[in-house]
């Protein structure tokens, strides 16, 4: 792939309107059932479905580009949840379990592909065929955490990061190797919160760990500064000693690095200038957001676009 024309978009969820809006603002055209730009193609991080008004039509959309060869695009953990939510494990159930919290995240998708079964049927088996990460000479992708260690052991498994039947069922047996790193690529590095300590996510749910940058080393850092976005009331205190920190992280030397999942807000800007999230909450009254790139060593916060 040409590593310069490429617009990066941040998750849609559903909001179909804004996707178009965005792609009409960077110059590009419906050209018959697809979206089109003269020399640059769209790369999508993931996080399609779920929560917004127009979920069908985003995955017409995305499905179209991608198939056509005007955009690429890698799995968000909405995408891999949905996949699990719909197969079976082996002892009858599902994958992902069917709880009441599960059920109200997947909830619009379902509602909206009602009586359009076999269309949900396509939809699910098209995730499967996205991969996990992508990596150029100039640039990776991944929907929330890159990963050195987990990337690699993703690499030596699967072919070009798409995990394939097998390893989908393999990826949803909690406690495995290949469990933890499809929950990091998809999901984020977690922080366990001193005790006593807990926060409401954007759900209302309770939690006691947080997302964590995981391309600053936890050395130096306080709870409050090491998560990803505006936390209210987390602890301002060291971070304790915790052996799941050592590691790799992502130095300010290597190659920029895109991704979403991380519900920022406000005003686009980078955290550093190879580190670029493009998730500015779309579906709680954000911004979609896309980053223009043509092939910079280092990123440019004037080269971030949004409606």
């Amino acid at each position: 792939m040409e590593t310069s024309g490429i617009d990066f978009i941040g998750d849609i969820h559903g909001y179909a309107d804004e996707l178009e809006h965005l792609l009409d603002k960077m110059g590009y055209s419906r050209k018959g059932t697809t979206w089109k730009h003269p020399n640059r193609i769209a790369f999508f991080v993931g996080d399609f479905i779920d929560r917004g008004p127009k979920i069908v039509e985003t995955l017409n959309i995305v499905r179209h580009m991608v198939d056509s060869g005007t955009a690429k695009a890698v799995m968000g953990n909405h995408e891999y949840n949905a996949i699990c939510f719909n197969r079976m494990n082996e002892e009858g159930g599902y994958l992902r379990e069917h709880s009441e919290k599960n059920k109200d995240q997947h909830a619009e998708t379902v509602k909206q592909f009602r009586g359009n079964e076999k269309e949900y049927d396509e939809a699910i088996r098209w995730f499967e065929t996205l991969p996990l990460y992508f990596e150029s000479d100039d640039f990776r992708v991944v929907h929330a955490t890159w990963d050195h260690k987990k990337v690699k052991h993703l690499e030596n498994l699967t072919k070009n990061g798409v995990l394939g039947d097998d390893l989908i069922q393999q990826s949803a047996q909690k406690g495995s190797e290949l469990f933890d790193s499809v929950d990091t690529v998809l999901k984020g590095k977690e922080l366990v919160l001193p005790r006593g300590y807990t926060f409401k996510d954007k759900g209302g749910h309770e939690r006691k760990a947080i997302r964590m940058k995981w391309w600053e080393s936890p050395e130096g850092h306080t709870y409050d500064s090491i998560a990803v976005g505006n936390i209210d009331g987390l602890p301002d205190l060291s971070i304790q000693n915790d052996e799941s920190l050592n590691g790799s992280v992502y130095s300010r030397d290597e190659r920029p690095v895109f991704f979403g999942h991380y519900w920022l807000r406000g005003n686009p800007s980078l955290y550093r200038e190879n580190i670029c999230c493009l998730d500015y909450s779309v579906a709680k009254g954000g911004k979609l957001v896309a980053y223009r790139f043509d092939g910079e060593e280092r990123l440019m916060d004037e080269k971030l676009v949004y409606v």
